[in-house]
């Protein structure tokens, strides 16, 4: 049997979670684009669409935040030579 588009989208999604950040990231961008593709879809459920559109956006978000943190934190932590006083 094959999955429904939804259910393929929703399992790119728990994979992302285990990606390092610039593979999420192309994961979640993916699945975003997939999930555009299928607006207007009359065989796919449109809430279920929506819901998954939302948590595709709110993954992006905290990868996003995650590698901005990261980024940071790791330079305050451990500066340069240049940054020492």
């Amino acid at each position: 049997m094959t999955k429904s588009p939804l259910a393929a989208i929703e399992q790119q999604l728990d994979r992302a979670t285990e990606l390092e950040a610039d593979a999420a990231m192309a994961t979640l961008r993916d699945a975003q684009d997939r999930l555009r593709e299928l607006d207007g879809d009359s065989r796919i459920d449109d809430d279920r669409r929506a819901e998954l559109e939302d948590r595709v956006k709110q993954r992006l978000r905290t990868v996003s935040e995650r590698g901005a943190y990261n980024g940071g934190l790791g330079s305050a932590m451990n500066p340069s030579d240049d940054d020492a006083p």
